[in-house]
């Protein structure tokens, strides 16, 4: 490597042990979210709007529903299981006691919005990690397809209990009971 142009400071390479050490001002951008797999740093760029808009009907369905003693977060909370794995789902249910300021070691959901940009993060890396430090379920919701797909754990694998199409109604007990209607939550 050669030296800096006079005048010019070097290029520090970061290393990141830890997300707060992502989150401070001179190393996030608005929008982005990070993410340290096996620690090793990944950034996801801002989504569409028909992203949010899903996130936060979700939110709202989830937190109407919550019983005394879950917490539903929706980018206040990380999902740390170890030193070297943090995640932010697009929406996560724990229970209240395992919720630190700002990340749980333990979930009870974790939800992910498909976009172009996350959809084989989502659908097969992400469903494999969150399968190994077993998160009891985890909710796929694809506002292109208009579909909610809810995997539950079961015997340490996913198994799919329901691909919920746009008009269609689904049951769920886990985190808590609710009823879906994916056309809520992408409308």
């Amino acid at each position: 490597m050669g030296q800096p142009a006079c005048g010019q400071r070097p290029r520090r390479i970061p290393v990141f042990g830890q997300p707060e050490e992502v989150r401070s001002p001179q190393s996030t951008h608005p929008g982005d979210r990070y993410e340290i797999v096996d620690g090793r740093l990944q950034v996801t760029g801002p989504q569409p709007p028909s992203h949010h808009a899903a996130v936060t009907a979700l939110l709202i369905k989830l937190k109407l529903a919550c019983p005394p003693g879950f917490r539903v977060a929706v980018d206040s909370l990380d999902f740390r299981p170890t030193p070297h794995h943090t995640f932010r789902p697009d929406v996560l249910v724990c229970h209240r006691d395992d919720a630190g300021p700002i990340f749980t070691p333990r979930l009870l959901l974790a939800v992910e919005v498909l976009s172009p940009s996350t959809r084989v993060t989502d659908v097969v890396h992400k469903r494999a990690l969150y399968e190994g430090f077993a998160v009891p379920s985890y909710w796929l919701l694809d506002p292109d397809r208009e579909e909610l797909t809810v995997l539950e754990l079961q015997h340490r694998h996913y198994t799919c209990q329901a691909v919920v199409q746009a008009e269609e109604y689904h049951h769920v007990d886990l985190p808590f009971p609710l009823d879906l209607f994916p056309m809520e939550l992408l409308t």
